[in-house]
């Protein structure tokens, strides 16, 4: 079973504008530019369409995410992989020379989880 992960794409004029033809049957070729940057070339690769009530058509592309990755990307844990980036920008993290090392330090943080 496969869930799809949703990436949605603000295209800034600045970063792309041009136009794509629709062919027979609406048909629409993208620019090989826009299918690499947004991963719209691999396998499986699709695109939600959505009118609004303006008249804009929005184009978002989506992957499939297999089943068995879906924890990645759930809201907890993307929370937690930002929280884990921040603190890797802010310096907050030791690094070991050995598994030794880090295990004694696991030991001592829980004896003195304050430290």
């Amino acid at each position: 079973m496969t869930v799809l992960q949703q990436y949605c794409i603000v295209v800034d004029v600045s970063n792309y504008h041009g136009y794509a033809a629709v062919q027979g049957r609406g048909t629409v070729a993208l620019p090989a530019e826009l299918r690499r940057k947004y991963r719209l070339d691999e396998p499986g690769a699709q695109l939600e369409v959505t009118e609004r009530e303006d008249g804009v058509i929005e184009l978002r592309p989506t992957l499939p995410v297999p089943v068995d990755e879906m924890w990645f990307w759930s809201e907890g844990h993307q929370a937690a992989e930002r929280e884990a980036e921040d603190d890797l920008a802010a310096g907050r993290f030791r690094t070991f020379d050995d598994a030794d090392s880090f295990l004694t330090d696991l030991e001592s943080l829980a004896a003195d989880p304050d430290r």
